[in-house]
């Protein structure tokens, strides 16, 4: 029996139905954009799919992307697609060390090399490995064995016809971002990437209101599930968007308002970015009391989110972390209905999502169509989902332990469902940790709490083995370069003080602060401190603090500047 209809199907069905639509847009500098239309894409794809096939790979021959964000990582992973490969994607902010290990672990037989903004992979790139340079990767990422793309495109005839996959034939692998340790290559096949991007596509709550043209601007890294799967795999399927890119961290801004998105996903600190740039141009209380007159407050609305590029935009999401339900309320009163996903690598991004009906606060939703969810006894999060994954790769050991005998994969998070469905994450099984009184600490509830004051742009609460926990803060970043001001620092002190009073009385005894420590630095990819999806390095983070944990407790006052 045939396969159902695959996710190349549909790409072959764009191909012939509109072949004069614009899909992709690409900036490359100056203000100029190339669009890339469905049979120009298709075009570029088959060419390069014929190469590839050509250098006479294994079936399922794993290759590799190490690239930002292009219209290209696109073309490729359709290249290697239709010639019976399997994507690996790197995020092109790894360490070199990171690079090495995926490509090693991965047996890569090939990488593509496309934008990037240091040259760090040159050295990770194992001696004799073929790579292709994408069209906007930079000299520096010319490696001795490297054809460009342009060139390979030129000469070849394109690929004919609707190369096939198997539903069980492996899609793509994708490495976790490390945030516990080595990254684990989750492997995602055709059938199961599609079953979960078609119940998405299904879903009403994430359908634009007729006559509302999709657009949406690519700039979280593809390397990661979210984008894969919320942005990519979802125009591919479905056909009915245009893709917009992000040239630079400079140009974000400029790049939202010349794609306008209607579709806009995106992760709590940037969320939390914007917010912070729309208050340092008008006060908090100016800007609330606007929002709180009914004469006043759409308008208002209106003009904050359009200095964001964001005024067309009809579906917003977050994901990837929690978000603080006050920022959430924030952006609901400027009048767009953010709401929150939740999902892992594991399940394809596919798992709840809250509704204009199911939106309590700290809460991530309901079960997405097709999502089956319980708790377990120990109030670990168990999901079965149309995405979910065929396991980790070269590690079966790891495969028995994930799985419950029914099916179900065990999450890593604690949880609770409320009586209509609305699962609340309550942290996670390996965070938890125990003070010297024996109490066991859930740290992620108290950070949230910590991380919905505007002082606060990052947070962890530790204080394992002591005797209470304390918290490691990260100030917002447009007040950090006035710290060395005495009356901003003292003012700053002073709300710290009352921010620590105020979540320690909402707080189990075991559970209260006895520090608040402002950090030297902020934490960053560059430093080892995050991910590159952004999520905080704890292990990484507690071990640089463990020499200076008991002079923290031993200072006098409740906030203490590291």
């Amino acid at each position: 029996m045939p396969d159902p209809k695959l996710i190349l199907d549909h790409v072959y069905d764009h191909e012939a139905a509109q072949p004069d639509r614009v899909f992709l847009t690409q900036p490359i500098g100056g203000g100029a954009q190339v669009d890339y239309t469905w049979a120009q894409t298709l075009d570029e794809a088959r060419r390069m799919a014929a190469h590839l096939k050509s250098l006479g790979f294994a079936p399922g021959a794993r290759i590799a992307l190490l690239t930002k964000n292009c219209a290209h990582f696109f073309i490729a992973e359709l290249a290697i697609w239709m010639a019976g490969g399997t994507t690996v994607a790197i995020f092109p902010t790894e360490t070199a060390d990171t690079v090495r290990y995926v490509l090693e672990h991965s047996e890569a037989s090939l990488l593509f090399v496309g934008k990037l903004d240091n040259a760090a992979p040159a050295s990770a790139v194992p001696a004799g490995l073929p790579c292709i340079g994408l069209p906007l990767a930079p000299p520096t990422a010319r490696l001795p064995n490297t054809e460009r793309w342009d060139d390979v495109v030129a000469r070849t005839a394109p690929l004919p016809g609707r190369p096939q996959r198997a539903a069980d034939d492996l899609a793509m692998l994708c490495y976790t971002s490390g945030s516990t340790g080595q990254p684990k290559g989750v492997m995602h096949s055709f059938g199961r990437i599609t079953q979960a991007v078609q119940c998405a596509i299904d879903d009403p709550q994430l359908r634009l209101p007729d006559g509302v043209p999709r657009r949406t601007l690519s700039y979280l890294p593809l390397a990661h599930i979210y984008e894969r799967a919320v942005v990519e795999c979802r125009n591919l399927m479905a056909g009915d968007g245009q893709v917009f890119f992000s040239e630079s961290l400079d140009t974000f801004i400029a790049d939202l308002q010349r794609a306008k998105p209607t579709v806009f996903v995106s992760v709590p600190r940037l969320w939390l970015k914007f917010q912070q740039g729309v208050l340092q141009r008008m006060p908090a209380e100016q800007l609330d009391a606007l929002l709180a007159d009914p004469a006043t407050a759409p308008a208002v609305g209106r003009k904050v989110l359009a200095s964001l590029g964001l005024d067309e935009v009809r579906i917003a999401a977050s994901g990837a972390a929690p978000i603080p339900p006050a920022l959430l309320a924030w952006y609901r009163r400027l009048g767009l209905h953010l709401v929150e996903g939740y999902g892992m690598t594991e399940d394809f991004a596919y798992s709840h999502r809250t509704t204009r009906e199911l939106n309590a606060a700290g809460h991530v939703g309901v079960a997405c169509p097709g999502v089956q969810v319980r708790i377990a006894d120990d109030g670990e999060v168990l999901i079965k989902s149309p995405g979910q994954m065929v396991g980790y790769y070269k590690q079966p050991e790891l495969n028995a332990q994930c799985f419950t005998a029914d099916g179900y994969f065990r999450t890593g998070d604690l949880g609770e469902l409320a009586a209509d469905g609305q699962l609340k994450l309550t942290g996670r099984v390996k965070e938890l940790f125990k003070t010297s009184k024996g109490k066991y600490v859930a740290p992620a509830p108290i950070e949230t709490r910590l991380m919905a004051h505007p002082l606060v742009e990052q947070a962890i609460v530790s204080g394992v083995a002591q005797p209470q926990p304390y918290a490691l803060l990260v100030l917002a970043e447009s007040l950090r370069p006035q710290l060395g001001d005495a009356t901003v620092r003292a003012r700053v002190e002073a709300e710290l003080a009352q921010l620590f009073d105020n979540v320690n009385a909402g707080l189990a005894p075991h559970e209260r602060l006895h520090r608040l420590v402002v950090a030297r630095e902020p934490w960053s990819i560059e430093n080892g401190c995050l991910t590159p999806t952004m999520k905080i390095k704890r292990g990484r983070i507690e071990a640089s603090a463990a020499t200076q944990v008991d002079g923290w407790y031993a200072a006098a006052g409740t906030v203490v500047w590291a």
